[in-house]
């Protein structure tokens, strides 16, 4: 593992291509021509294979490289790595550095990535004067996978300061361990813990399976197939999951910011709205508030964020999400937890893996071929 510092500032199945290797690029033309919506996507820089990203110290982003590099980008475009794990991770299969987070106070740093064994770990390092500070690094959770697919690996703060994790599967195909409806495993689930409240973490009392013997308190939600991309409202902190299908159905599944947990999004007994295989409807069953067809659209949904930005005020309260295949950028306008209207913003990302929100609400496109790109009113 390398650190560096920067002085010059404070400092998804999902099929992915192999690393690039690319340098930051002119930011002086979009990369997409005007789109329906009144929009564009811009080209801020290049990076090799960027994969996620977070709003960091000082008004940056930080993007994360598939091979295992952070980057942090600002008004100069992509700095030189400030934290290399290229050695501790690899990118058969979906593996590699997946997820970056940093806690809702910016003291500190999350990496969540495939260590060399294809485990699923997240790492902690502290963070002073917005540089991560390497001698601080410990491990809070791993979870060992049975396949190099259906990793998952998304990590987010929540408005109420816990960490959430998101975990596949385990991967091959149709969950051959049963692992999305079995809540003695941590795979196919949406996780939350307190990583400041214990060593390496505590687990939130109100929790719902808390005191269940039968099941890992740890989870938060489960029935999940490959949670690729998830976010909370930064308006309302509703969470809203892009959750990868299987062969017919890809799913937007949406909980709401008064939530207690426990939601079941019904994989593998069902695939979006439709029983998998034959499966059965869990009686539990929450229903995505939105699905597409692949058959018409893509092949992987990557989910995105509910726009809070300023630039495009048309745009404000809707939720953009994309497709790594398709790759157009589309908008859900909700309400109440009720998709009330879809758009296609007329722009196309190329193959999307991530959208990376900013301190302001302001959105960026990651396609993992390369171009990082900001969405600007056009």
């Amino acid at each position: 593992m390398k650190v560096r510092t920067r002085s010059s500032a404070i400092i998804g199945t999902i099929c992915l291509v192999a690393s690039l290797a690319l340098t930051t690029a002119s930011a002086d033309e979009p990369t997409a021509p005007r789109g329906a919506a009144g929009v564009t996507l811009k080209e801020v820089a290049t990076a090799q294979n960027p994969i996620a990203g977070a709003a960091g110290p000082g008004d940056t982003v930080w993007i994360a490289e598939r091979p295992g590099t952070v980057r942090v980008l600002d008004d100069q475009g992509l700095g030189e790595p400030v934290l290399d794990i290229s050695d501790e991770t690899t990118t058969d299969g979906e593996r590699g550095l997946l997820g970056i987070a940093f806690d809702n106070e910016l003291a500190h740093f999350y990496i969540s990535f495939t260590d060399r064994q294809g485990t699923s770990t997240v790492d902690e390092f502290a963070v002073r004067d917005g540089e991560i500070q390497p001698d601080t690094r410990r491990t809070v959770l791993t979870q060992t996978q049975p396949y190099s697919n259906h990793n998952g690996g998304d990590i987010k703060f929540g408005p109420d300061g816990y960490l959430y994790i998101a975990l596949g599967d385990g991967g091959s195909g149709g969950d051959p361990h049963g692992n999305g409806q079995n809540l003695d495993t941590l795979l196919g689930k949406m996780l939350r813990i307190d990583p400041g409240g214990g060593d390496p973490y505590a687990i939130p009392p109100d929790n719902p399976f808390v005191g269940d013997p039968d099941a890992k308190g740890e989870i938060w939600a489960y029935g999940l197939r490959n949670p690729w991309r998830f976010s909370f409202d930064a308006g309302t902190g509703d969470l809203l999951i892009g959750d990868v299908g299987q062969s017919a159905w890809e799913e937007i599944d949406w909980a709401p910011a008064d939530s207690e947990g426990g939601e079941n999004y019904g994989w593998s007994g069902m695939e979006g709205n439709h029983p998998f295989r034959g499966g059965t409807e869990p009686a539990n069953h929450v229903p995505p508030v939105h699905e597409y067809d692949r058959s018409g659209l893509g092949c992987s949904v990557t989910g995105g964020y509910v726009y809070r930005g300023d630039a495009i005020p048309d745009l404000k309260g809707q939720y953009l999400f994309s497709d790594y295949c398709d790759g157009t950028v589309r908008a859900l306008r909700m309400e109440n937890g009720k998709v009330t209207g879809e758009s296609d913003l007329g722009v196309s990302g190329g193959q999307v893996i991530s959208f990376v929100q900013d301190g302001d609400g302001e959105l960026y496109v990651l396609d993992i071929a390369g171009s990082v790109s900001r969405l600007d009113p056009a």
